[in-house]
């Protein structure tokens, strides 16, 4: 991905099919650190879109139109090399691994050392309000704990645009506001293009940007 210049994600007259039947067509520029609800039916193509874009959607579906990420077409691009985060409605922490360990793993190869590392991780957990949790169980974790630690590990993997898919549906209603506020105003203070795709209008207006209906 260039340097410097910050121009956000083009999805520039995409469109989703699968057996000669259009799923989804979308004509959309995300700025940097403006978030983009996309809001739909179960089959109404929402999970296409988002793969489609971290380039994970299988062979089966017809596409055309282009993915654009800070100027640079992503649609030849292997999903490691798109600089794409995404967040599930499941946090998907690997159990086998501590929560500094599961934050670690998603440090760029490019930040060297031991100690560098464990400094890149423990500053994150502490502006995720959880500091000295590294050597913690994830399995010890709140609910709340856990979608802190999910969204802190994507936004260590320096990506250049977010996409949240369903990522607060599992969530009880008070915990639901909170760990909104804090993933919107991460996206914001990143700089992310973010688009979020969900069945839930409290999420679009939780966002406070565009909403875009499909189906």
């Amino acid at each position: 991905m260039p340097d410097g210049i910050r121009v956000g994600l083009e999805l520039r007259d995409v469109r989703i099919a699968l057996d000669g039947r259009e799923l989804v067509a979308v004509d959309l520029t995300i700025a940097p650190g403006e978030v983009v609800t996309l809001m739909g039916p179960s089959g109404s193509g929402k999970s296409s879109l988002l793969g489609h874009i971290c380039g994970t959607l299988p062979d089966a579906f017809d596409v055309s139109g282009q993915v654009v990420l800070d100027g640079a077409s992503l649609d030849r691009l292997p999903p490691q090399d798109r600089h794409v985060g995404i967040l599930f409605q499941d946090d998907l922490l690997f159990p086998h691994l501590s929560v500094g360990g599961n934050l670690a793993f998603a440090l760029p190869a490019s930040i060297k050392g031991r100690a560098n590392r464990r400094e890149r991780v423990e500053k994150a957990l502490k502006s995720a309000d959880m500091g000295g949790f590294a050597d913690r169980d994830p399995a010890t974790l709140s609910g709340g704990q856990r979608a802190r630690v999910a969204l802190m590990r994507v936004l260590l993997s320096e990506p250049c645009a977010l996409l949240l898919d369903e990522p607060f549906s599992k969530l009880d209603s008070g915990l639901r506001d909170q760990i909104r506020t804090f993933v919107f105003d991460l996206a914001r203070k990143n700089g992310l293009p973010t688009l979020m795709v969900t069945h839930d209008p409290e999420d679009g207006e939780a966002a406070g940007g565009r909403v875009i209906k499909l189906g």
